[in-house]
């Protein structure tokens, strides 16, 4: 079995489209499917989960969508909260959350610290996160260490990054039909194993991510041998 799992949530307002609704009915159907994939993490004991929910690109989306967006974040946050705590999941959210209203950033907060001694599954929300822009920053870190005189390595260059103290995803899924990483985990995700799916982030089912962990463990298992 897997340990860590990654999904790129793609398709949301496409779904919503085909249904003839507006976009933010899109996003409020996939966090559906986010209580649909914990619940498999949990029943699977795999104890990572990241889950690609807010991009730096996605701010160039319109000030209306990005309303509805941050609205309805802070209202899932809120009905997610209990059940979060009562799974024991511990939440934690990667990326900039400076750039997002005051608002949206204590509820973040909040979430954090009330699931912090969470032990059954360690859920990543990577929020106001792009890959290029975690190693840049990692990078800035990393020659401030050079000139202060400390000793560079690998390890070192990793503890700066936003994901430090995180696996590696074992899998990465991506849903909605679209081919490519889109600056998601860009150096955390160079030996994952990584599956394309046509269905929309809504219409993602238990079978098919069980589907994906069979097939990438299987893989695995054939390299090792």
């Amino acid at each position: 079995m897997i340990a860590h799992l990654a999904c790129i949530m793609d398709g949301n307002r496409r779904w919503a489209t085909k249904q003839g609704k507006p976009p933010w009915v899109g996003h409020k159907a996939g966090a559906t499917t986010i209580k649909r994939v914990v619940k498999l993490c949990l029943d699977q004991k795999i104890e990572h989960l990241s889950l690609y929910t807010f991009s730096l690109e996605n701010f160039n989306r319109s000030e209306i969508e990005r309303s509805y967006l941050f609205d309805i974040i802070m209202q899932q946050a809120e009905d997610f909260l209990l059940q979060f705590v009562e799974q024991g999941i511990k939440i934690k959210f990667i990326g900039n959350l400076s750039l997002f209203p005051n608002g949206v950033q204590k509820v973040c907060k909040r979430l954090q610290e009330k699931t912090i001694n969470g032990t059954q599954l360690q859920l990543n929300f990577l929020f106001g996160y792009g890959g290029r822009q975690e190693i840049f920053a990692a990078a800035q870190l990393l020659a401030q260490d050079l000139v202060a005189g400390k000793s560079i390595t690998q390890d070192v260059f990793e503890s700066h990054l936003w994901t430090a103290g995180t696996p590696d995803p074992d899998l990465i899924i991506r849903t909605g039909g679209v081919e490519r990483l889109s600056n998601f985990l860009l150096y955390q995700g160079a030996y994952s194993e990584i599956r394309f799916s046509k269905t929309f982030w809504p219409d993602l089912k238990e079978e098919e991510i069980l589907e994906f962990i069979e097939s990438s463990v299987k893989v695995q298992k054939n390299i090792g041998k």
